[in-house]
């Protein structure tokens, strides 16, 4: 296996993150419940797009990159931590964003700004049309001189799975300083990249660990997180063969992506009144909601080892919609 320090990483947060359990929780359900709180990572507001990030714009600049390109929905926290990453290695971001969901500034659109990017809303429901548009204006920007990088929604390509390859990694640390043996890890699944992070790490340093993604929208992850931790298993020249039953996508979608679950929000605000800790609707609120939900059905997390619920940010959204 080739070493992940072998690949080209600039640091942008604090790591390591806490590592922890949540004693509410656990008592509620009679289960050990530990919380990966990515969201404490020292950038910004934190997330999970810092670890991906680290990867991906050291790869930019080694190729000496100046500009970088990326997309997502108008509120997207990855579109505002790339920006953040960005600004602090004086790199210009280019945002070109879905005009869907919250277009007024609030939320991460104001965060945007803060950090310096130069942002667009565009009229479109296809990724597709504004890869193209992004892959046209770094064209003209690169005949004025400028050098630019083109990160895809999410930062889901298989360099910056890495990300949450050496993330699993360090919460595998953790957990064995504490004495604790992780048998479950959940997390949203918004673009797929964390999750198969996630998945690849697990099968490298947490083998007989079951890896669960909450979609929060309709992609079809099946194939999608598959395809990523292969490509992210070539990179690091590792074999990726799990075992029977090491994964599985579960749905909390509801009404769409980006719209709040009305169903959801007694499980943010308990999260919140018992343990202080923040969720969005849109991806934390709605994997943790699932995860409880299964919790409460008791066959779901077999075994007696820990369930680890990995907190990959978006408190910026509470600041732009309303619960539901």
């Amino acid at each position: 296996m080739r070493n992940i320090s072998d690949l080209p990483r600039v640091t942008l947060g604090l790591y390591p993150t806490p590592f922890y359990r949540l004693e509410s929780v656990s008592a509620r359900y009679g289960r050990d419940v530990y919380i990966k709180r990515d969201d404490l990572c020292g950038t910004a507001l934190g997330g999970n797009k810092v670890r991906k990030l680290e990867f991906l714009l050291a790869q930019a600049q080694a190729d000496g990159c100046d500009t970088v390109f990326t997309t997502g929905g108008a509120q997207s926290n990855h579109a505002a931590l790339t920006a953040a990453c960005a600004a602090r290695l004086g790199m210009k971001a280019v945002l070109l964003l879905k005009r869907r969901g919250v277009t007024e500034r609030k939320g991460n659109l104001v965060l945007d700004e803060l950090f310096g990017a130069q942002v667009e809303l565009i009229d479109t429901d296809s990724y597709d049309e504004i890869d193209a548009e992004m892959r046209r204006r770094a064209a003209e920007l690169e005949q004025a001189g400028h050098k630019c990088c083109l990160i895809p929604v999410g930062g889901s390509v298989p360099l910056g799975c890495v990300g949450y390859v050496n993330g699993v990694r360090e919460f595998t640390v953790q957990a064995m300083a504490a004495g604790v043996r992780i048998g479950h890890i959940v997390s949203a699944a918004g673009s797929g990249g964390t999750t198969a992070g996630l998945l690849l790490g697990a099968r490298l340093f947490l083998p007989g660990a079951k890896v669960t993604g909450v979609a929060v929208c309709d992609d079809p992850f099946e194939r999608i997180v598959p395809e990523l931790v292969s490509g992210a298993a070539e990179l690091l020249q590792c074999g990726e063969t799990g075992r029977p039953g090491d994964f599985e996508m579960v749905e909390n979608i509801g009404a769409g992506y980006a719209v709040p679950n009305p169903e959801d929000t007694p499980y943010i605000q308990s999260l919140a009144r018992e343990e202080g800790i923040l969720l969005d609707p849109v991806y934390t609120g709605k994997a943790y909601a699932a995860m409880c939900r299964l919790l409460e059905r008791g066959e779901y997390f077999s075994g007696e080892d820990a369930v680890v619920f990995v907190h990959t940010g978006g408190a910026a959204a509470l600041f732009a919609m309303d619960l539901g």
